[in-house]
């Protein structure tokens, strides 16, 4: 029965490419027509459980089975595999627009209430989780310059990963339009990469936060290389702690870490962030978000690898950034960087691979590159995008017009 659901499930989804699926009994079920652009893959399941699991939570059933190795991918990889199925149902599919019927409305609603929540108690933990895993694999995937593990900005001309995170620290720097002698703030610092990298190019103290231990000591010792921990300093703080400090900064930079707030705390943050800048202060918010209305974080990720994570729409981020009186000064929305950039970390992690599991295990290096995987089609197929977000408490704090960010 399972196996007749499963060539059914999978193929009212694989149109384009060809996806072959070898049953444990040897039956073949051969999905698709060949298409340029779309991948040819060929899996085999292990056993009779894995299309159960798949038909149950289609997510979550096939990332574990996968991670198991109940999973064999048998030609192609997982990068195509997802690519393959995503690539199928683009979020910008076409056609016409159906009014939801009232059960999917009240199911989506109970979905949305259920997401998650991320109360200060519960943030360490979770960032823990993913950051304090060890910097050794971080080194592997990332640029070995900035250690930004962010979407890249792949301006013209630029072709390696280095010079994309360097080109995204150069625009992120220009929208924050700093002046000599000011005191910028760098929620989630991550390694260090934009705190160091607005330290050496203009004159400015930086304070980078963040909740991971691992990332807090590479981060200090990143800035003593770089001969410029005289003007960042790094501390192991929430931003809801700083801002109760009563400390103001005159630019405020948070690349990466909103999508680990949560979203019943979108007001707490942006209430800390007002609080946090000077009346001409400005801030930029780098984030992973939606292109459609709010969604619900998937299984997988809640489960493996952002716990208490959650993408926001547009419109969920401004109202909340409304409510505080702060004003959106300029809005970019970013829509392949990050598919090209999360392409760059999959093709590091491969030439890893033996690295990586002797770090880990083989399950763990199956979890990740399915995680890379997924996330990449996200950005290439599914509703995910970037959004830099430029605010200021004051409408006379920047140029009136959009030069000064060349």
């Amino acid at each position: 029965m399972s196996s007749s659901l499963i060539d059914r499930f999978l193929g009212s989804i694989v149109k384009q490419g060809r996806l072959t699926i070898t049953m444990p009994s040897g039956e073949r079920h051969e999905l698709g027509t060949p298409a340029e652009g779309f991948p040819e893959v060929a899996i085999r399941f292990a056993d009779n459980k894995v299309a159960r699991d798949i038909l149950l939570d289609p997510r979550l059933g096939a990332g574990e089975a996968y991670m198991d190795g109940r999973i064999l991918i048998e030609r192609g990889d997982v990068m195509q595999l997802v690519q393959l199925l995503r690539a199928n149902k683009p979020w910008e599919r076409g056609g016409l627009l159906k009014t939801p019927s009232p059960l999917s409305r009240l199911k989506n609603r109970a979905k949305f209430i259920a997401s998650s929540f991320n109360q200060a108690a519960s943030s360490k933990r979770n960032v823990a989780h993913h950051y304090d895993i060890g910097n050794d694999l971080y080194r592997t995937m990332l640029d070995h310059e900035h250690m930004q593990y962010s979407c890249a900005y792949w301006a013209p001309g630029v072709e390696t990963l280095a010079q994309a995170q360097e080109a995204k620290l150069a625009h992120i720097a220009a929208k924050l339009a700093v002046e000599s002698g000011q005191r910028v703030l760098d929620i989630g610092c991550g390694w260090g990469g934009m705190a160091i990298y607005l330290a050496r190019h203009f004159d400015v103290k930086v304070l980078g936060i963040t909740l991971s231990e691992e990332q807090l000591a590479l981060a200090r010792e990143r800035a003593e290389a770089a001969g410029v921990s005289d003007r960042v300093r790094f501390e192991l703080v929430d931003y809801r702690d700083l801002a109760a400090r009563g400390e103001r900064f005159d630019r405020i930079v948070s690349v990466g870490m909103f999508e680990h707030v949560g979203r019943p705390q979108f007001e707490t943050f942006f209430r800390a962030c007002a609080n946090l800048l000077t009346n001409e202060g400005v801030m930029l918010l780098h984030t992973i978000g939606r292109f459609g209305r709010p969604g619900t974080t998937d299984a997988f990720t809640a489960k493996y690898i952002f716990p208490g994570g959650y993408i926001p729409a547009l419109s969920e981020t401004l109202a909340a950034s409304e409510k505080m009186r702060l004003i959106h000064t300029d809005i970019e929305t970013l829509r392949l960087h990050y598919a090209r950039t999360l392409r760059a970390w999959y093709a590091n992690c491969e030439a890893h691979r033996s690295e990586i599991i002797a770090m880990f295990d083989e399950r763990f290096y199956r979890m990740w590159t399915f995680y890379l995987a997924g996330a990449t089609a996200a950005f290439e197929s599914g509703g995910m995008c970037n959004y830099q977000i430029q605010y200021a408490r004051s409408r006379h704090a920047l140029p009136i017009t959009r030069g000064y960010m060349a």
